[in-house]
């Protein structure tokens, strides 16, 4: 059997858990670099047009040994590692789990005591959105041993253009809920910056044209024609519902006596968002 047509059915030693919105972009990256990956999802094949994705999970993990979960929150990854796929019990060639998922970071260590300490964790959540995972230009906050994370650079450097080796496993995902607590604060005041905008009858690009070149300058407002959340109202499903939920990751591994009154003001913005044109 030809190595695409393996892919095509899930016999891949790499595989991504999780083919959605950052999914899809980082499997298409892969595979667009010759690494060989299959993609697993619990919708049918129908949906994935030109990608190797199965839903079929003892296929996936025939030949499976590094294990990429790309998927919503806690409770989807306690299913892929644990429970309806169980890809930990299941992949019996298992050598590695890759966490790309922002969890809370205590989560995320409490892992270590789940899993067989013949796997190997590595936690590597991403930043950079959608369109960063589309045009592989996401950048990966990375937790987990040397030796583990130089085994998985050129997967990294397939999806992503600023790879971050912050520490031991848990550091990346530390390091992922405090930049998108500031994405997060971001996102909330500059939609308030553009409302008032609107309403005082300043004109929304203009005014975009010149915070790229002030002091107010930020990711947000730099690509805010490109990002797909941009112009979104809260709902729990979006990514919008998403970055709240990396805010409570976030206050949920607050350090010790932390004052956490700006960070739930910035959750309780994000959820009051309504949609713009």
């Amino acid at each position: 059997m030809h190595n695409t047509e393996q892919a095509k059915m899930g016999l891949t030693t790499i595989g991504l858990a999780g083919v959605g919105r950052m999914g899809r972009g980082m499997l298409a990256n892969m595979l667009k670099a010759g690494i060989e990956v299959a993609g697993f999802d619990i919708r049918p094949e129908s949906d994935f047009p030109g990608l190797p994705v199965t839903s079929d999970a003892d296929r996936f993990a025939e030949r499976l040994e590094t294990l990429f979960t790309v998927v919503r929150d806690a409770d989807q990854t306690d299913e892929v590692l644990f429970g309806t796929q169980g890809f930990v019990t299941r992949a019996k060639k298992l050598k590695t789990v890759v966490i790309c998922s922002t969890l809370s970071p205590n989560y995320v260590r409490e892992l270590r005591a789940r899993v067989p300490d013949h796997i190997a964790l590595v936690d590597a959540p991403m930043s950079g959105a959608q369109v960063g995972a589309r045009e592989a230009t996401l950048a990966f906050m990375i937790g987990g041993a040397e030796t583990d994370v130089a085994a998985l650079i050129p997967m990294f450097q397939a999806m992503g253009t600023n790879i971050h080796h912050m520490g031991g496993f848990g550091d990346g995902m530390q390091s992922k809920v405090l930049n998108n607590l500031l994405c997060s604060s971001h996102t909330a005041m500059a939609r308030l910056v553009l409302d008032w905008a609107d309403k005082t009858g300043v004109d929304r690009q203009k005014l975009l044209n010149l915070i790229e070149t002030a002091t107010g300058q930020n990711w947000f407002t730099s690509r805010f024609d490109q990002i797909e959340f941009s112009r979104h109202g809260f709902e729990p499903d979006n990514t919008i519902g998403i970055l709240v939920k990396d805010v409570t990751c976030a206050l949920d591994a607050a350090p010790e006596g932390a004052d956490t009154s700006l960070p739930e003001v910035v959750r309780e913005a994000m959820r009051d968002l309504k949609p713009i044109a």
